[in-house]
């Protein structure tokens, strides 16, 4: 299939969401279906259906959800999978089951104890089994880019002949170089007979730093599908970022390769998917982050004010971002909010825009400007109104020659408790005097602080990990306040525990 539309399999909510602490609920995950729906993307990877039943329960309310998009679940090359995978399909306008297996040396031998003809046999037998179901199959033969590419191609041809109508090459871990797996995915095309009637896809993981340069190479080779996420994001480094592969074909015409995405709504879900995940976009991720366009350097300035082509090969227009937005502060009206939050993907009814609204003035009377990210942290901050463990108050008091010391007041479920204690510092001492009322053993593993704007008012989001009776559990919270947002990141986390 050598013609020049390029498929994009988006696989944020599967491969994206095994990013530790990012989870979404199943409403959340349907409002992502349905931006990456309105963005243009040809197929949504929904899930891992028989790996639990909220994966199981997210495919079968996406399916329903979203119109025109492929709907994907994956399943490993067991019988169990595939039917699970199948049945969680059942309201798919158009269904796809993603099957396969590992095809390298290192994972017959160490990771199925097998050999090359038996896990041949299971490829085939697994695409068998999955096309009683449904007609679209893909097959994926993990580790591709370290497999020896004679037995790879044999496993494609085999795959293709059983009835596979896409196969999928990921480099797993992230090893390949460009011209390795530019080559791999030429070989294929050159040796496998029948490809033609299949779609080759590429599945590229960033440990390495070169998912996006190897898709690029996979497409000039001869795939025309490319498995992405928003933002990059993914397992380890992360995936192969849509948007830098979007833009890139965008700005390359010449390579003569198209796809079906409106550029336009890329940024708006760029920052939906860093909002509902909590996982902050780095300032200088090409195309999305917020220093993509800015230009600091003498020479580079006085080159845009001339000619803005000098130094920006992309207009900014051309990913939603809007260099006449309205700027939003303590004297915006609800209308105002209303049209920054639709602008990023955001929509609520009227009862919770009037919560986040007032929200939006006790900020905004704290800083002098509010940003997109602020906006995306105060909406959602209402996911976590209904929590078990809430913040009453809370009072920290530290300084040169005296002890920090805090006192806090909780509501649990409805019954006030009130403590106080001293630490090291003012988040020491408040989360000390949380722990007495809070009598578990709870450790801290992971405590990082992240600015999400600019300036002296910045507010600052925290992500905290902790354990507690041998489970990990993550927690996020936004504030202009540093022992502020620490307090309710580790309540986040308690709340995930006695809920």
């Amino acid at each position: 299939m050598m013609d020049g539309r390029v498929y994009i399999f988006d696989t944020t909510l599967r491969d994206g969401e095994q990013v530790p602490g990012c989870q979404l609920n199943t409403v959340e995950k349907i409002q992502v279906a349905k931006a990456l729906e309105s963005l243009g993307v040809d197929v949504i990877e929904a899930g891992f259906p028989i790996s639990s039943p909220g994966d199981f329960n997210s495919v079968v309310e996406i399916s329903k959800a979203v119109t025109w998009p492929t709907i994907c679940a994956l399943s490993r090359a067991v019988e169990k999978d595939i039917d699970v995978a199948a049945e969680a399909l059942k309201y798919a306008k158009r269904g796809r089951i993603h099957t396969g297996i590992g095809t390298s040396d290192l994972h017959i031998k160490y990771k199925f104890n097998s050999t090359r003809e038996e896990i041949l046999e299971r490829a085939v037998r697994a695409v068998k089994h999955a096309k009683k179901y449904v007609e679209d199959v893909e097959f994926y033969a993990e580790d591709a880019g370290r497999t020896d590419n004679e037995f790879l191609a044999r496993v494609v041809e085999a795959v293709i002949k059983a009835g596979a109508t896409v196969v999928n090459i990921p480099d797993t871990t992230g090893y390949c170089l460009p011209e390795e797996y530019g080559a791999k995915i030429k070989y294929l095309c050159d040796h496998v007979a029948g490809i033609e009637n299949a779609i080759i896809s590429t599945h590229c993981h960033n440990d390495l730093g070169m998912a996006t340069a190897n898709t690029m190479a996979g497409l000039m080779n001869g795939a025309r599908q490319c498995e992405v996420t928003i933002n990059g994001i993914g397992e380890r480094a992360g995936n192969t970022s849509l948007e830098e592969i979007v833009m890139i074909l965008k700005s390359h015409k010449e390579l003569k390769l198209d796809t079906n995405i409106n550029s336009k709504r890329i940024y708006p879900l760029s920052r939906m998917v860093s909002g509902l995940m909590n996982m902050p976009v780095q300032p200088n991720k090409a195309i999305v982050g917020r220093n993509a366009f800015a230009h600091s350097s003498g020479i580079h300035q006085d080159g845009v004010l001339k000619n803005v082509t000098t130094y920006e090969i992309i207009d900014p227009r051309d990913i939603g971002l809007d260099n006449n937005s309205i700027v939003l502060t303590a004297r915006s009206g609800h209308a105002a909010l209303k049209y920054r939050l639709e602008s990023l993907g955001v929509h609520l009814d009227e009862e919770k825009l009037d919560l986040v609204y007032q929200d939006f003035l006790r900020l905004a009377d704290k800083k002098k400007e509010i940003h997109d990210d602020d906006i995306l942290m105060l909406a959602g901050g209402e996911r976590s109104k209904n929590h078990h463990v809430k913040v009453d108050w809370l009072q920290a008091t530290s300084g040169i020659g005296m002890k920090p010391v805090a006192s806090i007041g909780l509501d649990i479920a409805g019954e006030k408790f009130e403590a106080a204690a001293t630490g090291n510092g003012p988040v020491d001492a408040s989360i000390n005097a949380l722990r007495q009322i809070i009598k578990r053993h709870i450790t801290i593993n992971e405590f990082t602080i992240q600015g999400v704007s600019k300036g002296a008012d910045d507010c600052c989001k925290v992500h905290m990990q902790v354990e507690n009776d041998g489970h990990i559990y993550y927690g996020f919270a936004a504030s202009t306040d540093i022992v502020t947002a620490s307090i309710e990141a580790y309540v986040d986390c308690i709340n995930k525990f006695v809920d």
